[in-house]
């Protein structure tokens, strides 16, 4: 019998953002405050356009994005984005929605199961997920608790647990 196993992943679910993105569209038509500002929030693959015509609309436009995000149980560590930038007589934010663990991440955390998890617990990287092997199903869970405890700025799925 093969040892115990899971993979660590970081993903977020595309309908989910389109959802998001899509409720974020539809109060900023209906708000007061943003009437005749010129704000919108569009989708295209895997950023999200801000545009408003100030700076200010710009930022209360991410809140509600963000608000949106929360509330569909997206995490906000999978958004990054700069500050707004001039463009034209708008400003324009460009979000974009990280998908996957980066090879910097993902050693960080291979070197956070080394040093710290259970002995006998390994760390594989495979492409832009960890794949974590142990003699004992119960060193597994310590090392879901002790990367849970930790933050390492990218939302962690612990999937295909066996």
């Amino acid at each position: 019998m093969a040892d115990p196993s899971f993979d660590i992943v970081s993903k977020v679910d595309e309908q989910e953002i389109d959802n998001a993105v899509n409720q974020t569209a539809k109060e900023i038509r209906t708000r007061f405050d943003f009437r005749d500002t010129g704000a919108s929030a569009t989708l295209s693959g895997e950023s999200i356009l801000l545009v408003a015509n100030t700076d200010e609309r710009v930022k209360a436009v991410l809140d509600v994005l963000q608000e949106k995000f929360v509330k569909r149980g997206i995490s906000l560590k999978a958004l990054s984005f700069d500050e707004p930038k001039p463009s034209g007589k708008e400003f324009r934010l460009s979000v974009t929605v990280q998908q996957g663990i980066a090879d910097d991440k993902a050693r960080a955390i291979a070197k956070k199961i080394r040093a710290d998890g259970p002995k006998g617990v390994q760390a594989q990287i495979q492409g832009d997920q960890l794949r974590v092997t142990g003699k004992k199903r119960d060193d597994l869970q310590r090392v879901i608790q002790l990367l849970k405890a930790e933050d390492f700025e990218v939302p962690l799925q612990f999937v295909n647990y066996r």
